[in-house]
């Protein structure tokens, strides 16, 4: 279903494909487009992959990251949907919330009313890590306007270690890097499975200078009030569309007591695990995941 009109398109002038070779469809962008979107009293930014025509695919990042990180994977899918990732508020783009609110309900009501704004149905929702859980609960909750769900490396649980975790790390970055190739050589030291491309393109879309001068990550520090233990069985109940999770056979995530529940739980449901590889399989092995995902919405068709 083509979209509502935009409030307000600014080209992108920069896109890092990580290696992905990438041939746009008719009607689909090589390159991005940077739009904005006030919901929620938050002006939020999403990237636009054109071909509005096609139905909707609909990508949530994880905490910490933004729509970019889906650039090096996202032209793989514009060829039959209509794809859009979102920087969730307090991220990226997207305007910080003055109260904190960064709950996962939080960002679920922000997905909703954009949705709502651009009269979206058929959805095809794709989210990693924080904005995985975000998916699965807008799908309980809206199982008539879904199409497919797709959830990478998470589960209906947070613990309070991967909560605390994050909050160590917040406070470990506040002081920022000197410059981003500061910040890439720290990347690199992480291990995070991550490309060359996609750390620089991390780096790049994700950082901006602090006033004195210092590269800071561009997200809200309170991110963390937000980031705290959490239990979604209650809306993972109520999905009923075609599922997929797609886990990394080093994170320990999704365990598999909550994988066997998730079976018992969601009809049909899918699990696949992508051995040897983390918390973010997709920007580890792209082809491999691709090729799952791709057989995956085939069937749901």
């Amino acid at each position: 279903m083509p979209t509502a009109p935009i409030r307000s398109v600014v080209v992108c002038g920069l896109l890092i494909l990580g290696g992905l070779t990438a041939v746009a469809a008719q009607g689909a962008r090589s390159q991005p487009e940077d739009r904005f979107i006030t919901v929620n009293g938050l002006r939020l930014h999403y990237l636009d992959w054109g071909n509005a025509d096609k139905p909707p695919l609909i990508m949530l990042h994880g905490i910490a990251r933004l729509a970019h990180t889906f650039d090096h994977i996202a032209p793989r899918f514009t060829g039959q949907y209509h794809v859009i990732a979102i920087d969730m508020r307090g991220h990226g783009d997207s305007a910080w919330d003055p109260a904190a609110a960064y709950l996962v309900e939080d960002h679920v009501k922000d997905l909703e009313a954009i949705v709502k704004e651009l009269g979206l149905r058929g959805l095809t929702l794709w989210g990693n890590s924080t904005g995985g859980r975000v998916v699965q609960v807008y799908a309980g909750l809206h199982p008539d306007l879904m199409k497919a769900l797709i959830v990478e490396d998470v589960g209906p649980e947070r613990p309070k270690a991967i909560a605390d975790g994050f909050a160590r790390q917040v406070q470990a970055d506040a002081k920022g890097w000197s410059s981003e190739e500061e910040l890439l050589a720290q990347l690199r030291a992480g291990n995070m499975g991550m490309s060359e491309e996609q750390l620089r393109s991390y780096a790049h879309f994700g950082t901006k200078r602090s006033p004195e001068g210092r590269v800071i990550w561009k997200r809200d520090p309170n991110l963390a009030k937000g980031f705290v233990e959490t239990e979604l069985w209650r809306f993972v109940r109520q999905i009923t569309c075609p599922t997929i999770y797609v886990i990394g056979g080093r994170s320990t995530i999704v365990p598999l007591e909550a994988q066997e529940q998730l079976k018992k739980t969601i009809p049909g449901v899918q699990i696949v695990t992508m051995p040897g590889l983390g918390h973010y399989p997709s920007q580890e092995s792209p082809d491999e995941y691709t090729r799952i995902v791709q057989e995956f919405l085939a069937k749901a068709k």
